[in-house]
């Protein structure tokens, strides 16, 4: 009897034990079932130039709030391609892989239950890779913005956000050849100028942990379309008090990066050389190395930087560059040029009381106490940033000059 009993409990506890493991799939969601949103543009709308509120979230006027206008680039299940183009003319590669829906809102939350509204399957943000904001809207404040996307669980931390010069829902329906897939092709723009030097690591996450520092301003990519077909990297859109303030130009995104030491190099500068005429010579490696010193009162940073890099182009062959010495002398007026660059840049964030550079994080590891008793806020190094003197020793090194058969 006792027998009969224990094979029992053993039996009944193997059933308990193997039940969680027949309940895998009860509450399962197709992929095809989702609305996943690969892209999101975000614009600022004048009034008068908006349709009438839908009240998904609230009342008519009972919240006075300026407009704002959401592109979402959303996929269509068995049309995004896994792979290359297998170039057949007809069926689903002639279809669009995405569906381009807009709407309004009063923020951001409200736009996209408003899109909910729009579309049978439920939302997903998971596949969130590209989100493009205005010039106008970032010259606003991203605190609204900022606080919806951190607050969001579905939303990568190494999602690209960036800000484009004028209105940013054109991006979500650009049609570039190389890419049918227009949030994909921005991705792939990105990711690439990044491995190829053109362009710093800037996610999201990245730019966001810029802005919650005191001692360093934020910084976006800032992009421009062109011909409706292809994007360009206009420069870097920097932050202060968190709004846009300025942009640079392309050439100063080397600059940047050069400052702040990112390896590796990719950037080429043509420049008028007195001993050779113009030159076109291309960074292939940077090191930088900072140092605070406290002089009357003020952080005085020194950056040295060290450059490596190659003789791309030289357009008046009938003077040769050809020995250690001609190379000597091209490196000391190529240094000329660059610290030129390099002082725009830093001319032109400190108007703007910008510090891009993070140049405060460095006052604050190597000088702890005068940041203790100067700095009670981010405002306070954003003002004192204007004022400081930052130098730079530029050590510049013309490795490889090219082949040249005689």
């Amino acid at each position: 009897m006792n027998t009969r009993i224990c094979r029992s409990l053993a039996l009944t506890l193997v059933l308990l034990m193997l039940s969680p493991l027949l309940t895998g799939c009860w509450d399962q969601l197709e992929i095809e079932d989702r609305a996943l949103v690969l892209g999101l543009s975000i614009d600022k709308v004048t009034e008068g130039t908006h349709p009438e509120d839908d009240q998904v979230t609230h009342l008519k006027e009972t919240l006075k709030l300026p407009m704002i206008r959401v592109t979402a680039q959303i996929a269509v299940p068995g049309r995004v391609p896994l792979g290359p183009s297998s170039g057949e003319s007809g069926g689903a590669g002639s279809q669009n892989p995405v569906w381009v829906v807009q709407v309004y809102g009063l923020t951001l939350d409200d736009a996209m239950n408003n899109l909910q509204q729009q579309i049978s399957d439920p939302r997903y943000l998971i596949h969130l890779r590209v989100i493009i904001i205005s010039e106008a809207f970032a010259r606003s404040s991203l605190e609204d913005l900022n606080d919806y996307l951190r607050r969001n669980p579905e939303v990568r931390r190494q999602t690209w956000m960036l800000v484009s010069q004028g209105e940013a829902y054109k991006f979500m329906d650009v049609n570039p050849p190389l890419q049918r897939v227009p949030t994909l092709y921005i991705l792939s723009m990105m990711e690439k100028a990044v491995e190829s030097g053109k362009f710093p690591a800037d996610y999201l996450g990245v730019y966001w942990s810029s802005e919650s520092k005191w001692g360093q301003n934020g910084y976006l990519p800032y992009i421009e379309m062109r011909n409706n077909k292809n994007i360009f990297i206009k420069g870097l859109a920097y932050f202060s008090n968190g709004v846009m303030v300025g942009s640079t130009v392309p050439i100063e995104i080397g600059a940047f990066m050069a400052i702040k030491g990112v390896d590796v190099g990719g950037y080429s500068v043509l420049f008028e050389s007195r001993t050779f005429g113009p030159v076109m010579i291309k960074i292939v490696k940077r090191f930088t190395k900072g140092r605070v010193q406290i002089v009357e009162g003020k952080p005085q940073i020194t950056y040295s930087i060290s450059l490596d890099a190659m003789l791309d182009e030289h357009l008046k062959e009938s003077v040769s560059i050809n020995t250690n010495a001609k190379l000597k002398v091209l490196e000391v007026e190529f240094k000329e040029g660059v610290n030129e660059i390099l002082s725009s840049l830093i001319e032109q964030t400190q108007q703007k009381h910008s510090d891009i550079l993070g140049t405060g994080e460095k006052v604050r590891a190597f000088k702890p106490g005068f940041w203790k008793a100067n700095i009670h806020s981010k405002n306070d190094w954003e003002q004192l940033y204007s004022k400081i003197n930052i130098d730079f020793n530029l050590d510049l090194n013309i490795r490889r000059i090219g082949l040249k058969i005689e």
